[in-house]
Order: C-alpha cells, then structure tokens, then sequence
C-alpha cells in the first residue's frame, strides 16, 4: 500500500464507514465510523509519501515503532494513543492492515 486511495479504499472494505474532508485543507481524508462518527484513520501526504495515523492499543503502540521505521509517534495526534504510519513500501500490506483494523475496532462502538 502505497497511495490514498489504496489506503481509503481499504478502510471502506471495513464497514459501516464513510470518508470525511472536515478541513479547509484539502490534504486531510478522515475516514470514520458511520454509527458514532469517530475518526479511525486520518490520511495525509506529508514529505512526499502518504501517511495515515491510526489508533494503537497501548501495548502495540511502543512494538510497531520498535518493529518498523516507517511507523512513528502521530503527526499532529496524541502520541500516548495513536502512530503514524508512512506508506513508503518498507512495512508489508498485511502488517498496515493489522494497523488500521485495530484502529477501527478500537474507535467503534463498542
């Protein structure tokens, strides 16, 4: 997974979801949960690849930046909760899509 749409696309396969563009700035795609509204990846371009910020259980936080450079603190996001992953080809799809499931069933109603 490499581009935006590769990344929105997989989290509108996850269900119940829509995508969001709340800001002036166009460079934000939210995509949230329809039943509650909550925001479980937030997609951006930033230094010339596409990132996504996804919410982490807090033991899994620490292990993904451990495990992959390309997964660091959240950009603009609080870093106690949430990692951002850059989409630059270095982590494997299956490990992004762990990523963002776990976000999403994190932010959805429980």
């Amino acid at each position: 997974m490499k581009t935006r749409k590769e990344a929105v696309d997989y989290c509108l396969k996850l269900g119940n979801t829509y995508e969001d563009y709340p800001f002036r700035d166009k460079n934000w795609t939210l995509m949230r949960h329809k039943e509650n509204k909550k925001v479980f990846a937030w997609i951006f371009e930033k230094e010339e690849h596409i990132w996504v910020n996804v919410k982490c259980e807090h033991g899994m936080l620490e292990l993904w930046r451990q495990v992959y450079e390309s997964v660091v603190p959240a950009f603009h996001l609080n870093k106690d909760h949430w990692n951002s992953i850059i989409l630059d080809g270095t982590i494997p799809n299956e490990e992004i899509y762990k990523m963002i499931k776990e976000s999403y069933h994190l932010t959805k109603t429980k």
